[in-house]
C-alpha cells in the first residue's frame, strides 16, 4: 500500500508572494504562511506559533498575486523535502508545502 501526503493548512500570510518565472517559462511563487495554536501547560494557555513555507506552481501560481500579507488563507498541498549545496559548498535541506489549491477566507 503507497502512503497519503496531505496537508490542508489555514493561517496568514507572512508576506505577499514572490512571484517569479523559470528560463522555461513556468511561474513559481513562494512565501510564508503562519498558524497558530493555543496548547494548555499546567492551568496555563501558551500560543504556539508555526511558519510554512509554502511554494506554488504553474497558474495557481500566477493567481496567487491577489494574495497580500496578513490574509487569512486556506492552503492544500503535499509536504515536499529538497536539498541544495549553498555557496559555501554546505548541503541544506528545506521543507515546504508545495500548495496545489487555496482559498481567502478574508
Amino acid at each position: 500500500m503507497s502512503g497519503i501526503n496531505k496537508v490542508f493548512l489555514i493561517g496568514h500570510l507572512g508576506k505577499g508572494p514572490d512571484l517569479r518565472h523559470l528560463d522555461n517559462g513556468d511561474a513559481v511563487a513562494s512565501f510564508p504562511l503562519v498558524t497558530s495554536e493555543m496548547i494548555c501547560k499546567g492551568d496555563q494557555q501558551q500560543v504556539v506559533t508555526e511558519w510554512h513555507n509554502i511554494v506554488m506552481w504553474r497558474s495557481i501560481a500566477e493567481s496567487s498575486v491577489q494574495l497580500i500579507k496578513g490574509q487569512l488563507v486556506y492552503i492544500e498541498g503535499k509536504l515536499r523535502t529538497r536539498n541544495f549545496t549553498d555557496r559555501s559548498g554546505i548541503k541544506r535541506y528545506v521543507t515546504e508545502i508545495a500548495a496545489d489549491h487555496f482559498e481567502i477566507l478574508n
